[in-house]
């Protein structure tokens, strides 16, 4: 993570033209243990934001004036939004700053290792709707994988169909990425390629009960 390429993580580069007034901000992508194995602390956003709304993500967000880090970012959002205990967490790398054209951001994934793991849960569901983690035995698992054709853009990129959500976009492209650099990918054939979800008159997303920071685009 540390000595990767943002074109490894995702297919958002942060060309150096668009890094003007891109705000920065970081997601935290925590690999916990549990009886089914590893697995992966995951938010569910609430379906009456205005953006993103009703979309799966790791807990994340844009950068305070206080904070010292992107880690530092990374850690005080998860406790923010679903009562982590930064104490229980060992950071392992912070990866580069990936560009986001739709909303602007500049984002930096920061892995950790959940060595002392706590209850978690929405601290505001007005924000954030749900939380899961995620085993990664289900988002290898070639059943639960398709490609996803985003018709604005005519990305096709992975996504994830696991405990009701559909996890796609940005959070997609890390978990695969995270999959594939950590040895946990399995062989697949990506036979099905579906639509991405489009946005509701409510701002949920149709077609599922998800997909994420990053939005419906990397």
């Amino acid at each position: 993570m540390h000595t990767s390429r943002p074109d490894q993580l995702s297919r958002s580069r942060p060309p150096v033209m668009r890094r003007s007034g891109a705000r920065p901000a970081a997601v935290l992508m925590l690999i916990g243990d549990s009886p089914d194995g590893p697995d992966i602390l995951l938010i569910e956003r609430a379906p009456d934001l205005r953006s993103h709304a009703g979309q799966p993500a790791f807990p994340g967000g844009a950068t305070d004036l206080g904070d010292a880090s992107p880690v530092a970012t990374a850690l005080r959002e998860a406790q923010e939004e679903v009562g982590l205990d930064p104490a229980g967490v060992q950071v392992l790398a912070a990866g580069p700053a990936l560009y986001l054209p739709p909303s602007h951001f500049l984002v930096t994934p920061v892995l950790a290792w959940w060595h002392t793991p706590c209850p978690v849960a929405p601290v505001d569901t007005s924000e954030t709707s749900a939380v899961a983690r995620v085993p990664v035995a289900e988002l290898a698992d070639p059943a639960n994988r398709v490609l996803v054709h985003h018709a604005r853009t005519g990305h096709v990129g992975p996504a994830f169909r696991t405990r009701g959500m559909f996890i796609w976009g940005f959070t997609g492209g890390l978990l695969d990425a995270l999959l594939r650099m950590g040895g946990w990918e399995r062989p697949w054939l990506p036979a099905e390629q579906v639509k991405a979800p489009t946005p509701t008159a409510t701002g949920t997303t149709e077609g599922s009960r998800a997909s994420e920071l990053g939005g419906d685009s990397e």
